[in-house]
């Protein structure tokens, strides 16, 4: 999906890729958790994106785990801070979030051409039978 840098989006993304999690048995948890991350990488798009107006959203559901990555237009953030801001700074604390949430994060830094954040997680499926259904991009 293509969206416009601003905030609006972002409970679109969250739908979507609820709403695709759901449909192949996802625990809720385990959504949650995803949402959460996409949502801050999303946010990181809409604020450090530019000068574009706009950033990229893609997903991968199948084979047992979920994908997303997060492409804007900004000058990105090359290395993942090393712990929590102090409590009394209102930011910062988005990367480490995603990667208490998720099995893997990484980021993809082009100078002058923006920045990919790459979200993977283990799917944990809601109930014992794991049905292997696959829905291929969203």
């Amino acid at each position: 999906m293509a969206l416009p840098r601003d905030a609006i989006g972002i409970p679109m993304v969250r739908r979507v890729l609820g709403d695709a999690m759901r449909s192949l048995d996802a625990s809720e948890s385990c959504i949650a958790d995803m949402l959460l991350a996409v949502s801050e990488a999303c946010s990181n798009a809409v604020r450090h994106g530019g000068p574009a107006n706009r950033y990229e959203v893609s997903a991968s559901i199948g084979y047992g785990h979920c994908e997303v990555r997060v492409s804007d237009h900004g000058t990105g953030l090359p290395t993942m801070p090393p712990h929590f801001p102090p409590p009394d700074i209102e930011n910062g604390r988005g990367l480490l979030i995603m990667r208490s949430v998720v099995d893997e994060v990484s980021f993809g830094v082009t100078p002058g051409l923006g920045t990919t954040v790459r979200l993977r997680k283990e799917l944990c499926r809601e109930g014992r039978e794991s049905r292997h259904r696959q829905l291929a991009a969203v």
